[in-house]
């Protein structure tokens, strides 16, 4: 149903009853030449009869895994994405945008329409055999999150860890998925030997609030649990104060943190909240809805945090914010953290021990 010319104003209504989905709307692909608006025009049926919308998944063949960047910003220069899009659908998640490229929408779409790349470890086996390679720490989780629920099934990041466990290779994981404690039997000797560490992002701790902005991921306590797990394993941790969203999350810093210390994390870090193109739309319809009292409070300051605007992209500032709110946070995290003994950064990996494994057919080296 599309708009009717002689309509003073288009009636928009959905088409899919959303339960423990963040995003509000599917809005236009960004690529897309032709756009089109719903509207109501009777026919549709009523909200409590409206079908349920469920999660697809896809499969991709990867002609390549290990994706480069040379970013300032970041502390690694390569990653891996098992998955395209993620279910646990937080709203803020800055990774929204990429679902464009796939000719999708980064609103529900990037929550329901995934791709799986079911071939992702034997694409990163032939990567790590090149003999051009020089192996760096890759980082896991930094895009869309190796451990949503989808992963309980596919396994694909099971898969992509034994290759670098059997590698050698270093790897620096982040998630919000307790489903990591599956693979301590992997992690657990790799740390022994220095070669993985892992970040747990906790956005707050109040329960109500995680369960509206981040619907499909694992509670705070959970998240706590899986830190204190993940510790006693002997797996470095780092708690992830990430993203700090003003006026909603930001009077918890000190709490996540002491939290975080208290289940076994070693170090820490935070980045304030992001709004890159499509997510901020998709972030003030939901706060309007979400949070209505305090909805311009909260967006005042987050352009505040961004020199005016939602957001700022330039390296340097668009982890940090900029101006005085964005200087105090930045100093009441350095507080707290050195109170608490957390470092900033958990330890180096080794670079060292890499040596691609011995296939059937080759022949040993010889002493």
């Amino acid at each position: 149903m599309f708009y009717n010319r002689f309509m003073s104003k288009p009636v928009i209504r959905p088409t899919h009853a959303t339960p423990g989905r963040a995003a509000l709307s599917n809005p236009e692909n960004r690529f897309d030449r032709l756009q089109s608006e719903r509207i109501d025009d009777g026919w549709q049926p009523q909200d409590n009869d409206l079908p349920v919308l469920r999660t697809e998944v896809t499969d991709e063949v990867a002609r390549t895994v290990i994706t480069r960047n040379t970013s300032p910003d970041l502390s690694f220069d390569r990653s891996i994405n098992p998955y395209r899009g993620c279910e646990h659908g937080c709203i803020y998640c800055f990774a929204r945008p990429s679902h464009a490229y796939l000719g999708l929408s980064p609103g529900l779409d990037f929550e329901t329409k995934l791709i799986a790349r079911p071939n992702a470890a034997q694409k990163l086996e032939k990567e790590l055999r090149a003999a051009s390679y020089v192996p760096r720490t890759i980082a896991i989780g930094t895009n869309t999150d190796a451990y949503q629920p989808v992963e309980k099934s596919r396994e694909i990041m099971r898969e992509v860890l034994r290759v670098l466990q059997d590698f050698n290779h270093p790897v620096g994981i982040v998630t919000k998925g307790t489903l990591i404690e599956r693979d301590i039997d992997i992690l657990a000797p790799m740390a022994a030997k220095g070669l993985v560490h892992v970040g747990i992002s906790v956005t707050t701790l109040d329960p109500d609030t995680s369960r509206a902005m981040e619907p499909r991921v694992p509670g705070p306590a959970a998240r706590l649990r899986t830190i204190r797990r993940l510790s006693a394993a002997g797996i470095p941790v780092r708690i992830m104060v990430s993203p700090v969203v003003p006026a909603l999350t930001d009077h918890e810093l000190e709490a996540i943190l002491v939290a975080g210390k208290e289940a076994g994390a070693i170090a820490a870090s935070s980045i304030v909240l992001r709004l890159p193109r499509e997510v901020s739309v998709l972030f003030r319809d939901w706060v309007a809805k979400t949070y209505p009292d305090r909805a311009a409070r909260i967006m005042a300051r987050v352009q505040e945090l961004h020199g005016g605007k939602d957001y700022d992209p330039a390296f340097g500032k668009r982890m940090t914010g900029q101006g005085q709110w964005a200087a105090l946070m930045q100093k009441r995290f350095a507080i707290c953290a050195a109170r608490l003994g957390l470092s900033h950064r958990l330890p180096s990996l080794r670079n060292d021990l890499f040596q691609p494994p011995l296939r059937a057919g080759d022949q040993m080296q010889l002493l």
